[in-house]
């Protein structure tokens, strides 16, 4: 395995997405082309082999803390904006796919709701989903999730995997191939380098339906003459043959509709009028039908008037096969209820006249918009839900809206993967209705929907307190609450940045910020709590202030500094009746806060508060904890001759990031004791029994006993002390001036052997049971002979083991890199077996390495 995918992240050269996207016959791909451009294609085609409407792909990030979404197909990235980046060890399916190495398949809501019932509060909508971690050379890289409707035929789930595991191993080959066309990647043959992302997702569009090409053709006509001339197309169009056209007006009017003459001859007028012809629609005879009846297609005419030579006036156009769009539309507009179309990300693309007439509304001002956004009766978060719930269970949804002049209209979303289109009618209420509710058919043939598309409402800010909820039960350290409240506020309120300042000495302490502009907040360090500033005001007086623009914000602090945004709010943070500090929230457009919107961010800054409180208190135990770790560990190793030696240790970052895992180095009569150990459990509890263990190893074989003899005391002294913990050891004596060696292992992992021609082997030692097991314990010992130039490697269990993964494959992985590994110093070989097993900082073992070269020269 090649380390080099543990470096910083480099510049990846660019690439025109599209370009050279394919694996070659060698399963490598374009230098050229981005990440994101590869694994495209794969990612369509889970999505079509399972019936799916969504697919995506997460990769993990360059610190492996998180996964980060990087393709979207079929599925609007603005809903899966809280989900763009979630930690890997987060309790989400797609963290726990990727942790696990396994496949999950989840076909409905009831199966989410059973293994992730976190996440189904955050989106809780009827699909199903199917998640399938990707490795390369062994190794997890990311996650490919496909989505389909669970209201839709049930699939096989052998199929569905089948065709998961095929997508999987398309997009192992493409990442692999990417990887190692990456400059830095070459040679590689394990861990590749370059498969990571810490960017925006990039949408993909699902494949349309085919359809009929539109027909375009260019014509001239001349306006003083009357001639007309146009391409093949044109021609074609007009249902004659270059051949057969002489270019007279009086062949083009035999060619059109008799019912349509004046339309074009009115063409003629405005085109010599104005300079100019807009969309005039006129039809043309097609070719007759074998039944000989005579069949008529429309079109349209653009063009604009020039001068040609001698000042003749020359409209020179378009022809447009109008027989689609134009049509379509002219229908929709007589349709006697409204008729809206919404693109994938929810925003208006079409709405009929009689859906402008029901809204209140002209087209030009919803073009491009959310309709929450336009209209502000719309602007409850429980009809932006309705949307969701289409969107991600693909199902029609409906519900009621009370609009300003308390008239009720029914809403119908009929959602596709491109995309939602809407139906909106005048509506009876019925006895109990309420704004947002489902539909219930009140009778009448243009007001009721079909009954299956009624569907239950949820509200839409009170979901947003459910998952702060969820996600701040895994946060642990202060650091790990103020990344989950920016991730989540931010997203979940259209919020554009956030600060969150703490007390310290009765005085205000930054401890995140997010959107700020360098050095704003320089000013605020350090105030105290009498300052005349609404943070500060909303902690001392423990309410909440919102302001719904800069004028507000002006008049009520004449003296306030502003930032570039348009709306604040400001929430104290009170925990347990005690003041924590204050969280702000700037939007950088004017802001209404509806009282729904009050209410759960009031509520989210009481959650902050306790999961701040609950952090700062872990992090105070949890440095007590790092530093009793820290001094029961060796400060430096003694210098003996022909022998050079090194340690290293990284604490566990899960829970107390403190374990009981110590190696050392001990003078004997007979030479020197190589030693490393390993107490199960990660506590303070742990670290005190690994420190009696590491004395007694050191005044056992301080005193000249045998290897045997280290190891069975120990045993022994660990069965009476009393303590449920088990340990692990690996103990050897070395003689430096012979390079003989007595080996003795309990329940230890086996050392690595590395001989100076670069040849590594695991030495498999004849080994007894853990320490602490059996009081009487027998523990065999093996001799070993190194030569000169030798490394030998003891290692504790954190440093192979990968969730998902065997140990034995771990212990492969290192045992190559230690093979490939520099020769000329013993630290920077160190340094390379940390680094390339452990890449995140997600671990959730602690990890010990200490390794020995014998007689290097």
């Amino acid at each position: 395995m090649d380390d080099a995918a543990a470096e910083p992240r480099r510049e990846r050269p660019a690439g025109v997405p599209g370009a050279g996207t394919g694996p070659d016959e060698r399963g490598t791909v374009n230098p050229a082309a981005r990440i994101e451009d590869v694994i495209a294609e794969p990612v369509v085609a889970a999505v079509r082999d399972i019936g799916g409407y969504g697919g995506l792909v997460y990769l993990r990030s360059p610190d492996r803390r998180s996964l980060v979404l990087c393709v979207v197909a079929g599925v609007p990235r603005s809903l899966l904006m809280p989900w763009w980046r979630v930690p890997v060890g987060g309790a989400l399916p797609m963290s726990e796919a990727y942790r696990r190495s396994e496949s999950l398949w989840l076909p409905d809501q009831r199966a989410m709701m059973l293994r992730f019932p976190q996440f189904t509060a955050a989106l809780p909508y009827s699909f199903g989903s199917a998640f399938h971690p990707v490795r390369v050379d062994g190794e997890p890289v990311g996650v490919l999730c496909v989505l389909r409707s669970a209201a839709r035929e049930p699939v096989d789930e052998r199929v569905a995997r089948a065709a998961l595991h095929d997508a999987g191993r398309d997009l192992e080959a493409r990442l692999t191939g990417f990887a190692r066309r990456m400059p830095g990647g070459e040679g590689a043959d394990a861990v590749v380098y370059g498969i990571d992302y810490d960017d925006q997702p990039v949408s993909v569009r699902l494949p349309t339906p085919p359809a009929r090409a539109v027909a375009v053709g260019m014509v001239e006509w001349d306006l003083d003459t009357d001639r007309w001339s146009g391409d093949d197309d044109a021609l074609s169009l007009l249902g004659v043959s270059r051949e057969e056209f002489g270019g007279t007006m009086a062949e083009v009017e035999e060619r059109v509709c008799p019912d349509d003459l004046y339309e074009l001859r009115a063409t003629r007028r405005e085109a010599a009028d104005t300079g100019q012809v807009r969309s005039r629609h006129f039809r043309v005879l097609e070719e007759p039908q074998d039944d000989g009846r005579v069949r008529y297609r429309p079109v349209e005419l653009w063009g604009h008037v020039v001068r040609a030579e001698g000042a003749t006036r020359l409209l020179v156009g378009a022809l447009v096969d109008a027989a689609g769009g134009i049509v379509a539309a002219e229908a929709a507009e007589r349709l006697p209820d409204g008729v809206f179309s919404l693109d994938q990300d929810g925003r208006v693309v079409y709405a009929n006249r009689r859906c402008q007439q029901l809204l209140g509304c002209e087209l030009e001002r919803m073009l491009g918009h959310y309709p929450w956004e336009v209209l502000p009766w719309l602007r409850d978060p429980a009809y932006e839900d309705r949307y969701r719930a289409a969107m991600l269970s693909q199902e029609p949804v409906s519900y009621l809206v009370q609009d300003p002049e308390d008239v009720w209209l029914g809403f119908v979303l009929y959602p596709g993967v491109h995309g939602l289109t809407g139906r909106v009618f005048r509506t009876s209420a019925p006895v109990g209705a309420e704004r947002g509710r489902p539909l219930a058919p009140p009778g009448g043939e243009s007001a009721a929907p079909p009954s299956d598309v009624v569907a239950t409402a949820r509200a839409g800010a009170l979901y947003h307190v459910v998952q702060m909820a969820s996600v701040l039960t895994e946060a642990v350290t202060v650091r790990d609450v103020c990344t989950a409240v920016a991730e989540q506020l931010l997203p979940a309120f259209g919020a554009q940045e956030i600060a969150l300042y703490t007390i310290r000495d009765d005085r205000m302490y930054l401890l995140w910020e997010s959107g700020y502009q360098e050095h704003f907040l320089d000013s605020f360090e350090g105030v105290p709590l009498n300052a005349n500033l609404p943070g500060v005001h909303a902690l001392t007086t423990r309410l909440p202030l919102f302001f719904e623009s800069p004028e507000a914000l002006v008049n009520a602090y004449p003296q306030l500094l502003l930032d570039p945004m348009s709306a604040w709010a400001f929430l104290p943070l009170i925990a347990s009746g005690h003041p924590i500090g204050s969280c702000i929230l700037g939007w950088n457009a004017p802001h209404r806060f509806t009282p729904e919107e009050r209410t759960a961010l009031t509520a989210l800054g009481g959650l902050t508060a306790q999961a701040m409180e609950r952090a700062r208190l872990y992090d105070a135990e949890s440095a007590v904890a790092r530093g009793l770790q820290e001094g029961l560990l060796p400060r430096r190793l003694p210098v003996i001759d022909r022998i050079l030696t090194t340690g290293r240790y990284l604490p566990g970052t899960q829970g107390m990031a403190i374990g009981g895992d110590w190696y050392d180095v001990i003078r004997t009569g007979r030479g020197v004791a190589l030693v490393i150990g390993d107490v199960e459990g990660h506590s303070v509890g742990a670290a005190a029994v690994m420190g009696q263990l590491r004395s007694a190893v050191q005044a056992f074989a301080a005193s000249g006993r045998p290897p045997q003899e280290v190891i069975t005391h120990t045993n022994r002294l660990l069965t009476e002390l009393e303590t449920d913990l088990f340990a692990t050891c690996c103990y050897i004596e070395l003689d430096p001036s012979s390079g003989r060696a007595l080996a003795v292992r309990a329940g230890h992992p086996p050392p690595l052997l590395r001989h100076p021609d670069g040849h590594t082997e695991s030495l498999e030692l004849e080994g007894g049971v853990l320490l602490g097991v059996q009081a009487e314990a027998e523990y065999p010992v093996t001799a070993l002979t190194l030569a000169p130039g030798s490394v030998i490697a003891l290692y504790t269990d954190g440093l192979v083991e990968t969730p998902g993964a065997e140990i034995g494959t771990g212990i492969e992985v290192i045992r190559r890199c230690l093979a490939r590994g520099p020769a000329d110093s013993v630290d920077s070989l160190a340094d390379r077996l940390i680094k390339t097993a452990r890449r995140t900082e997600d671990r959730p073992d602690d990890v010990a390495l200490l390794l020995t070269a014998y007689a290097w020269r």
